[in-house]
C-alpha cells in the first residue's frame, strides 16, 4: 500500500469516527418520544403522560362557555317613550286666553324647545316649577304640566316632543361598521338592532365574540350563538358598552409537521386532526404516527378526572399521547379537543436520526472521494 492510499484510508476512517460520534448532536426538531416519556411523573419527571382513549377526550372536552348572566337576559326592553336623565325634550303649551302666562291666545301658543332632563331626573317648566320626568312617558310629563299649570290659566293644552339627544345611549366599539356612541330608539332597543345600526358585523362570524358591560357586570357570547337563540338578543340600558372583537385563542404545533407555528382558531373549537390538517399534517418524510403529543396545563380538577384522582389542588403538566395507527386512532384524534395555549408536537420517526447519522457519514467519504480523484 503506497503512501497516498494510506493518507486516504486513514482520512477516510477519520471522518467516519468523527460523523458517528457527532451523531447525537445531528439537528433534529426537537424530543424524541422515549425522551418524552422519561420525562414523565411515573419516571420522577414533571408532568403526567397519557394516552388519548375515549374517557380521556370526554373527561378533557371542554370548550369555553360563553354566555349572558340571568340578569341581562331577564331584562325588559325599555319603553319607546320613556323619559331619562339626559334626554331632550320639547313641549308647545296653547292657552285659552288672550293674554296668557306664556304667549297670547294669537300667537298659535308658546314653544320651548331643547329642555333637557338634568342627571336627577327633573326639568324647569315656567310657572309649572320643577317636575319629575325620568322615569315618566311623555303622556305622563303632559297630564303633570296641564295640571300644574290649570291653577294659573284655564284649560291649557300642552304637547311633549322626545327630541335626539344624548341620554339613553350606548358604546359600540370593535369589529362594527361604525364605531360610536348610539342612541336607543325605538327600532335599535335590542342588541342585533344596534349592532345592525352600526353597520354590522366585519369580522369572520365563526370567530367573533361580543361582550356587554353594564356597571359591574358583563357578558360574552359567540356572534353565533346571538342568531341562533333569541333569549341572547338582550334588551339595552344607557351607558351599556358593546365590545366585538375576535377570539384570541391560539395553539402552537411544532415537530415533523407541514410547518411549525403559532395558529389561531378558526372555529369556536378544533380536534387535534384538525390542528394537524391546519398546520398541513403530518410531515411525510419524518414524522412518527404513533408520536403525537399534546402539551397542557391541566386544571386540578380536570387531571383529577383524567388520572383518576382527587388530591391534586393545582394546575398539572399533562402530555396526551395519540396514536394515529391504533385502530381508532384517527377516531380519537378527530373526537380530542384542543385547548387555548395547547403546544401540538410530532416526534421524528426512529429512522429519521438514523438517516441524518448515515448522511453525515456518506458526505465526508463522498468528499474524501472527490478530493483524491483531483490528487490523482
Amino acid at each position: 500500500m503506497n503512501i497516498t492510499t494510506k493518507r486516504r484510508a486513514r482520512f477516510i476512517a477519520f471522518c467516519v469516527m468523527t460523523s458517528v460520534l457527532a451523531g447525537c448532536a445531528l439537528p433534529r426538531s426537537g424530543p424524541t418520544k422515549n425522551e418524552i416519556f422519561e420525562g414523565s411523573v411515573q419516571k420522577q419527571g414533571d408532568a403526567f403522560v397519557v394516552s388519548v382513549t375515549d374517557r380521556v377526550t370526554e373527561a378533557t372536552g371542554v370548550v369555553p362557555a360563553l354566555g349572558f348572566a340571568e340578569g341581562l337576559t331577564n331584562a325588559a326592553a325599555l319603553g319607546s317613550d320613556t323619559v331619562r336623565p339626559g334626554d331632550t325634550l320639547g313641549l308647545t303649551i296653547w292657552e285659552n286666553v288672550e293674554d296668557g302666562l306664556l304667549a297670547s291666545a294669537s300667537s298659535g301658543g308658546s314653544t320651548l324647545e331643547e329642555i333637557q332632563v338634568d342627571g336627577s331626573g327633573f326639568i324647569f317648566v315656567p310657572y309649572a316649577g320643577r317636575i319629575k320626568a325620568s322615569g315618566n312617558t311623555t303622556e305622563a310629563i303632559r297630564r303633570i304640566i296641564t295640571e300644574k299649570l290649570e291653577a294659573q290659566t284655564p284649560d291649557p293644552q300642552v304637547l311633549v316632543r322626545r327630541l335626539p339627544g344624548d341620554g339613553a345611549t350606548v358604546s359600540l366599539i370593535g369589529g362594527v361598521g361604525g364605531q360610536g356612541v348610539y342612541a336607543i330608539e325605538r327600532p335599535t332597543r335590542t342588541l342585533t338592532a344596534m349592532l345592525a345600526q352600526a353597520g354590522g358585523i366585519t369580522l369572520p362570524p365563526e370567530i367573533t365574540q361580543i361582550t356587554l358591560i353594564r356597571g359591574a357586570h358583563s357578558g360574552t357570547i359567540w356572534l353565533q350563538d346571538l342568531y341562533a337563540d333569541p333569549r341572547l338578543d338582550i334588551a339595552l340600558r344607557a351607558g351599556d358598552r358593546i365590545l366585538v372583537e375576535e377570539d384570541t385563542r391560539f395553539f402552537t404545533a411544532l415537530g415533523a409537521t407541514g410547518a411549525q407555528v403559532k395558529v389561531p382558531f378558526d372555529t369556536q373549537s378544533i380536534s387535534a386532526i384538525e390542528a394537524l390538517a391546519n398546520v398541513g399534517g403530518l410531515s411525510t418524510a419524518s414524522a412518527d404516527p404513533t408520536g403525537i403529543f399534546v402539551f397542557r396545563d391541566e386544571p386540578a380538577q380536570i387531571a383529577n378526572k383524567v388520572l383518576g384522582r382527587s388530591d391534586l389542588i393545582e394546575d398539572q403538566r399533562m402530555i396526551y399521547v395519540l396514536d394515529l395507527t391504533s385502530p381508532t386512532g384517527v377516531f380519537q384524534a378527530r373526537d380530542f379537543i384542543i385547548r387555548d395555549a395547547d403546544t401540538v408536537y410530532v416526534t421524528e420517526a426512529p429512522y429519521t436520526q438514523f438517516s441524518k447519522v448515515l448522511g453525515a457519514i456518506v458526505a465526508p467519504l463522498q468528499t474524501a472521494s472527490a478530493i483524491d480523484s483531483l490528487a490523482e
